[in-house]
């Protein structure tokens, strides 16, 4: 009887533990799910890695690149133009480039933040 008693309480404190730690976890932003969070992430790495790739490009050739000429060129080893919704664009100019991954508004309250990168390779986001 003392053991049942005893898994008894050791399941309530264990249970207790979880579901205190559980109620402290916040997702990464308002409105935001864990899967919105992960499809961000990948967005932000595939934003440095265009960014990255506009650097070479500009070294080997003088002027900044589109994102077709980025793959045809090689500099860029992924013909990925967006990930999960997202649509990535380039804007170039003489002395600069901004890269863009907007989505769509996404169903319900699903926000999905745009998110831009220039060449002083820091992601910001506009919205």
């Amino acid at each position: 009887m003392r053991a049942l008693i005893s898994i008894v309480l050791a399941l309530a404190a264990g249970l207790g533990i979880y579901y205190f730690y559980m109620r402290q976890v916040t997702p990464a932003g308002p409105g935001s799910t864990p899967v919105q969070t992960i499809s961000v992430v990948g967005v932000q790495n595939d934003l440095l890695a265009i960014a990255q790739s506009e650097r070479i490009y500009f070294a080997q050739n003088g002027a900044y690149a589109t994102l077709e000429q980025l793959t045809s060129s090689g500099s860029l080893s992924t013909a990925q133009n967006g990930r999960d919704g997202y649509t990535y664009s380039i804007a170039t100019s003489s002395d600069g480039f901004t890269i863009t991954a907007s989505h769509p508004p996404g169903p319900g309250s699903a926000h999905y933040p745009t998110l831009v990168i220039d060449q002083t390779m820091q992601i910001r986001q506009t919205d």
